[in-house]
């Protein structure tokens, strides 16, 4: 029994107990036409503030740190000392930025629908708001999944530089009944931290689509849907924006190394994701176990009479450790793989973001090299002769060519000119508006990430304190039964002590005595 606790101890503190994070940094290269220039061995490091570890412990003066592996059994001690100050570090961080929330969005009260063709499920969702754009203070709407569904694709149509939070997955990962009240509760949960979300963004919780998603009745709402963008017009955008990123010429190195640390903190999620549900089942196969275990000693006491009490005993220790054992395997179901796979698909989410940014960029690039274009003919066009020209040939004047030429270029390189200004504005507008969110992304990330990370601690020892508690108590129990003890038996038992003590001293000096005896003759 306490084989199999340890183990599991051992496995959780190697493998989820890990840094998180680091550090990642780009070359720098010489941005073309527009931006600051950098020198060649200058490096652009994207910093987060989870890993702003103390100078002393890295030789690097801004704190940059090597990349943590996962693996625990090939952990350096330079990598131990980095997880312990990134421990210290989560400790001592205050969140003293914490926003004014002027909205507060409840998701409850799942109800059933059956239809025709299909049933569903919607949720009350209920709004106290003070913003003075609400007529009332409180609002009270019921909305199906697919409703939420909906909003996020208006945000990120209306807002496609803006990170927009994710939604919670269709399908459950625990492959439970969608209708089962567990599986509700969590689908419930994730929709609430999703609208709050919404609610808390600068920008977001200011659009007109929130607004009516939140107020709005339901056939007023079911009028509004069906002004939506259709499918094609979705997936040829989504389209352009994965190959924009191919056609892109250069990226900054600032959003190059975001794109690499949102690569890295993604693949380290997964693997913390895949070691957890690793411990989950065997944890589960454990407990399993346990609940075969426990009636054993119950029926095993109906044949000893002088065991019942002991055996019983060990029955109630082992089905205290079963339910403690199972409290753990569905808190850690809840409230660590579920808010550890919402960051997974929030990585998702900046992924999308940076892509449309390439694609601003991208289109920028193109918009520029043919302004390029355009003036380098027209500069070649001043100096031409037109005399050979197709529109001399066919008896123009040449003359007359070159100017219709000219002004024909000038009127392209006109346009070319505002394209490119609006498009330039426009991806100086997208990197301001990442740039924001992914600093409060960070600072969320931060403290969802002490709090998971600190309650699953706290839970585990909960866990193991419960069970030693209850193995301690059998013990004491079995010995009480077993052994007696008095006070008056103390004394007793060292002074039989001290005569068993002088009887050993006696035959030890008799043997060395007949020893002699025997060496002398």
């Amino acid at each position: 029994m306490y084989f199999r606790l340890n183990k599991f101890s051992q496995f959780s503190i190697k493998n989820i107990s890990i840094a998180m994070s680091d550090d990642l940094q780009e070359d720098g290269q010489t941005e073309p036409r527009r931006g600051k220039v950098m020198n060649k061995g200058e490096k652009q490091k994207f910093k987060d503030p989870l890993m702003n570890i103390v100078g002393e412990e890295t030789d690097d003066a801004d704190g940059e740190l090597e990349s943590l592996d996962l693996d625990a059994s090939c952990k350096s001690d330079a990598s131990m000392s980095r997880s312990s100050s990134l421990n210290v570090n989560l400790s001592g961080y205050d969140d003293n930025d914490a926003e004014t929330h002027d909205m507060s969005i409840t998701v409850d009260d799942p109800e059933k629908h059956s239809g025709t063709m299909d049933s569903y499920v919607t949720f009350r969702i209920t709004l106290k708001t003070t913003r003075t754009e609400f007529v009332c203070p409180e609002y009270e709407v019921r909305r199906r999944y697919n409703d939420f569904l909906w909003l996020r694709q208006k945000l990120e149509e209306t807002y496609p530089t803006h990170v927009v939070p994710p939604m919670p997955e269709k399908h459950s990962l625990r492959r439970l009944d969608r209708f089962s009240p567990e599986f509700l509760r969590i689908r419930a949960l994730a929709l609430q931290k999703f609208v709050n979300r919404v609610a808390d963004h600068p920008v977001q919780s200011f659009d007109k689509n929130f607004h009516i998603f939140l107020t709005a009745k339901a056939w007023e709402f079911q009028s509004h849907k069906k002004q939506s963008t259709g499918l094609l017009g979705r997936v040829s955008d989504s389209l352009y924006n994965m190959g924009s990123s191919y056609m892109l010429k250069y990226r900054k190195p600032e959003f190059a190394a975001i794109q690499d640390y949102i690569l890295a903190f993604g693949e380290k999620l997964a693997n913390i994701e895949r070691i957890t549900q690793r411990i989950v089942k065997e944890q589960t196969d454990f407990h399993t176990d346990l609940l075969e275990w426990g009636p054993i000693y119950t029926l095993w006491s109906n044949s000893e009479d002088q065991l019942v009490s002991s055996l019983h005993s060990m029955t109630k220790a082992v089905e205290t450790s079963s339910a403690s054992l199972k409290e753990l395997i569905d808190a850690t179901e809840d409230h660590f793989n579920q808010p550890l796979r919402e960051y997974i698909l929030y990585t998702e989410c900046i992924k999308t973001v940076l892509r449309r940014r390439d694609a601003i960029q991208a289109q920028y690039e193109q918009t520029l090299d043919e302004l390029n274009k355009r003036k380098e003919e027209r500069d070649q066009l001043k100096i031409s002769d037109q005399t050979y020209s197709l529109g001399a040939f066919l008896g123009k004047d040449p003359d007359e060519v070159k100017q219709n030429k000219q002004d024909k270029l000038e009127q392209q390189v006109k346009e070319l000119t505002t394209q490119m200004e609006v498009l330039n504005d426009k991806s100086a507008v997208c990197d301001t508006d990442l740039r924001a969110d992914m600093e409060r992304w960070q600072k969320n990330k931060h403290r969802d990430m002490k709090e998971l990370f600190m309650e699953a601690a706290d839970r585990n020892v909960r866990y193991y304190e419960t069970c030693l508690k209850a193995w301690e108590d059998t013990i004491h129990s079995i010995q009480g039964k077993d052994f007696p003890v008095t006070a008056c038996d103390k004394p007793e038992r060292e002074d039989d002590k001290d005569k068993d003590d002088d009887i050993l001293l006696e035959k030890a000096e008799s043997t060395e005595t007949d020893k002699t005896a025997s060496d002398l003759s």
